[in-house]
């Protein structure tokens, strides 16, 4: 159990990598082992699948998943060796990990990748949508059409197509969890698009939770604020990189792991009458300020 404390946002390394960047390219490495966590069996005999969890957020959730009793299955675009090794993590805790090569922009392989995942471990009951694809632009009018459709089909469609491939395998008691971000809620000046599909995922939340709520199958969002992750070395410029995260009230970025339990708490049933929540974890970056 580590007993540093978080790097405060004076203390971010100030790195620019290219898209998509790998983890483990990465000088500052996020804390996403959970260390710190400490399990229960709160999710002993479920089958979790999880978009974008080669790293960050992702890989610290399949970890936590592991940690509780699942058995996980993870879906990731690009970097094979950020998959390989959360398996590998997954794997030193105990946990069985399916990695899936996918890109979820597309139907068929958002279905195909449920498809795998049931295959090999039986049946489905977590979904998490966690992939994203965002870039920051200073001058919203320089923000290419090819970036914008890039980010509604990842950011959207994906959780759309996922959802309803998943559906087919999910029952009573089964649990969707989106990834949202403060962002969605307050905006970004250099992250438009971004900012717009997080809104809509917000909104998709509640509505599919609405939709499922007589099939008892919850669906709830996560809500980060900043998160020291691939994401932001790769697609931040580095005045931005440079304190990240220093507008919150704890004055540091977050790690994946601190979002890790939230994650957790919608999945199992500690969070059995909550549907339709966004969950903010944003070390008090609040969506009214």
């Amino acid at each position: 159990m580590s007993t540093e404390p978080r790097p405060m946002a004076k203390d971010i390394e100030i790195q620019k990598l290219p898209f998509p960047a790998k983890q483990s390219d990465m000088l500052q490495q996020p804390d996403s082992d959970l260390s710190n966590y400490r399990a229960a069996g709160k999710l002993k005999g479920k089958v979790a699948l999880i978009t974008g969890g080669d790293s960050g957020i992702g890989r610290a959730v399949a970890i936590a998943f592991a940690m509780e009793g699942a058995q996980v299955a993870i879906v990731y675009n690009e970097n094979d060796g950020d998959a390989n090794e959360t398996q590998r993590l997954v794997g030193a805790k105990g946990g069985q990990c399916q990695p899936i090569r996918a890109d979820v922009r597309f139907s068929d392989q958002c279905r195909a990748a449920v498809k795998t995942t049931v295959d090999t471990f039986g049946r489905l009951d977590i979904l998490v949508n966690n992939a994203a694809y965002q870039m920051a632009v200073e001058k919203f009018e320089d923000v290419s059409e090819d970036d914008i459709r890039r980010t509604v089909e990842t950011n959207i469609f994906g959780y759309m197509f996922m959802a309803q491939a998943a559906l087919a395998h999910l029952k009573s008691g089964s649990s969707i969890i989106n990834t949202g971000s403060i962002i969605g809620l307050v905006g970004n000046p250099l992250l438009v698009p971004y900012c717009a599909t997080k809104g809509a995922i917000h909104a998709f939340t509640k509505a599919l939770a609405l939709n499922l709520g007589k099939r008892n199958i919850r669906v709830n969002a996560v809500v980060p604020g900043p998160v020291w992750t691939p994401a932001i070395p790769a697609t931040m410029p580095e005045n931005e990189i440079e304190n990240f995260g220093h507008e919150v009230a704890l004055g540091r970025p977050g790690q994946p792991e601190e979002l890790a339990p939230a994650y957790v708490l919608l999945a199992s049933s500690d969070g059995s009458f909550m549907t339709g929540a966004l969950v903010e974890v944003t070390g008090g970056k609040l969506s009214g300020s």
